[in-house]
C-alpha cells in the first residue's frame, strides 16, 4: 500500500538536486546570440567544440557531467557546437580539432586546450574565465 508519507524524503532529495543545479556550470548547445550577449556582458563563456565520433570528446562530457554541478564553476556558461557544422565558427576562432575548449572572460580569449579529459584540469581551464 502507497504512504503519501514516503514521498517526504524523495521531494526533499529533489529540491536539494534542484537547488544545487541552478548553482552550478551550465552547458548549452551553442547559439551566437547568446554567445555575443554574454561576450558584450563580459561574462564567463566557453566554446567546446565536440564531435559525436570523438572519444576523446566522449571522455570530456564524463568529465563535464561531474563539473555540471561544481558551484566554483556557477557563473560559467560552456556552449558546446559540433565540430563536424560549426566551419565558420572554427575558423573564427582558429580551432584546428575536435575537442577544443575556448575560453573567454567576455570579449577576451583567456585560455585554450585540446584533448584535456581530466575533471581536475577543465575546471581550472574553465575557472580563468572567472
Amino acid at each position: 500500500m502507497f504512504k503519501p508519507s514516503a514521498l517526504i524524503p524523495l521531494v526533499a532529495a529533489s529540491l536539494v538536486f534542484l537547488a544545487g543545479a541552478a548553482h552550478a556550470l551550465t552547458i548549452k548547445s551553442f547559439s551566437e546570440t547568446e554567445f555575443a550577449a554574454a561576450q558584450s556582458a563580459g561574462k564567463a563563456v566557453a566554446v567546446h567544440f565536440t564531435a559525436t565520433w570523438c572519444p576523446t570528446c566522449k571522455a570530456q562530457e564524463k568529465a563535464l557531467s561531474i563539473l555540471k554541478a561544481d558551484p566554483a564553476l556557477a557563473n560559467v556558461t560552456l556552449l558546446t557546437s559540433d565540430y563536424d557544422q560549426s566551419k565558420a565558427l572554427q575558423k573564427q576562432m582558429s580551432v584546428k580539432a575536435q575537442s577544443t575548449f575556448v575560453v573567454f572572460k567576455g570579449k577576451v580569449e583567456v585560455a585554450r586546450s585540446s584533448g584535456e579529459v581530466e575533471p581536475k584540469e577543465i575546471k581550472t581551464l574553465l575557472a580563468k574565465s572567472l
